[in-house]
């Protein structure tokens, strides 16, 4: 604006000096106004046009700020890499770069066979793929592993003899004057003349409980392989291990009636039904599926008004021993009228007041926490209230009723 007024100014003194160098007289108002007029239109045309320049600077330095982090993000990842794995006993390893997308490999010295996974591989969450691998020894009368498609050399096995689904005849051949025998993966080379392959137990070779076990719930062997199997209430996910949770209130696969609440749980789900209290002193009614408001107190009924504004009720799921501390739920006023909010557990004697705890954790907020592991199976309930007053005297009274449904299952 200073410099549109200071060449406002310098237009008009040289209109003036014009007018007077030439010996004519002053302009007129009209005349003036006219040139005034043209020097705004110059400067509106000038100025758009340095919007218009600023506007395309502004882009070029935030494409040239999304570079550098682009390419900052890009050298970030590029040197991301994963701790060094753990070379097996009786095993040497191939490759030497850790970094994400690389891949090791794992060869058993001889007299060994390799379990597991024969490669693995860095993955972006910087964890190596598959489970560790292992060598066990081989037979002492083994000579090799090596896969063979020639033809038996030894008889085969008459029908009374024929082998059981966990063993099965060995691939041999004859090289030099030699016999050479192997199985197919899943299977060990066994018998006095390696004439028969036994099939490997991998869930006992990786037993439950153990780290780097196979499945998540349960391990069934199978001839050369095995599969994992999960508790009702759960499948099998995709990466054929895990298990996952069936939602069956989503499904519509329930048997809960239309006054009950289905509650999924880890597991299974649960028909809760939510009623109103019935007091001596106050009455409810339910405005929602899951909370009751009660009615107006009779003006001066002081045992009324000291009964809480409203119930609200609230279901959890959890895992068995879930990690503590942790957060589970929060409370909180949607506007504060008093000059107080406490929050606290209320109610002696209910089952599970040990594991909770309740932290201030903002001016119109309170925290139910998990302070210890809960194991499974398990039904809790706990009773948050929210207490709001005002020179020390009873404004209102909130409860939540929080029921923690806990699984069986650490999973």
């Amino acid at each position: 604006m200073m410099v549109v007024k200071m060449v406002v100014v310098l237009a008009v003194i040289c209109v003036h000096q014009l007018y007077g160098a030439s010996g004519q007289d002053c302009p007129s108002n009209q005349e003036l106004q006219t040139s005034l007029g043209q020097v705004e239109k110059m400067l509106a045309t000038h100025e758009v046009s340095y919007q218009t320049s600023l506007h395309s600077l502004r882009k070029k330095l935030s494409a040239l700020v999304n570079s550098i982090a682009a390419l900052a993000s890009w050298k970030t990842s590029e040197n991301a890499s994963c701790p060094r794995p753990e070379l097996p006993a009786h095993s040497k390893k191939l490759g030497r770069v850790f970094s994400v997308g690389h891949e090791v490999h794992f060869l058993c010295k001889s007299g060994y066979e390799l379990i597991g996974p024969r490669t693995r591989i860095c993955l972006e969450s910087r964890k190596w793929s598959g489970q560790k691998p292992m060598c066990r020894p081989l037979s002492s009368s083994s000579s090799s592993s090596m896969p063979s498609f020639s033809p038996r050399s030894h008889p085969a096995p008459s029908p009374a003899s024929t082998p059981a689904p966990s063993t099965r005849p060995s691939l041999c051949t004859r090289l030099q004057g030699s016999t050479r025998c192997s199985c197919e993966g899943g299977f060990t080379i066994s018998g006095r003349d390696n004439s028969m392959c036994t099939d490997l137990d991998e869930c006992e070779l990786f037993p439950m409980g153990q780290p780097g076990r196979l499945c998540m719930h349960r391990c069934i062997n199978t001839p050369g392989s095995f599969h994992c199997l999960c508790p009702a209430g759960y499948d099998l996910a995709d990466d054929a291990h895990s298990c996952k949770d069936v939602d069956e209130c989503e499904r519509k696969s329930h048997n809960c009636s239309q006054e009950e609440l289905c509650v999924n749980t880890y597991g299974g789900f649960r028909c809760e039904r939510v009623e109103c209290p019935r007091l001596a002193n106050a009455t409810y009614i339910k405005t929602s599926p899951v909370r009751c408001d009660k009615n107006p107190c009779v003006v001066g009924d002081l045992a009324c008004s000291q009964e809480p504004n409203s119930i609200s009720f609230h279901f959890l799921s959890l895992v068995s021993n879930m990690s503590a501390p942790r957060i589970l739920f929060r409370v909180s006023a949607a506007r504060l009228l008093g000059d107080s909010l406490r929050f606290g557990l209320v109610g002696e004697g209910w089952r599970g007041r040990s594991y909770f705890s309740v932290q201030h954790s903002g001016r119109q907020t309170g925290t139910l926490m998990l302070t210890a592991p809960v194991p499974g199976p398990a039904r809790l309930q706990v009773d948050v209230e929210m207490k709001e007053t005002e020179g020390g005297a009873l404004l209102g009274r909130y409860l939540t009723k929080v029921v923690l449904l806990v699984s069986p299952y650490g999973f």
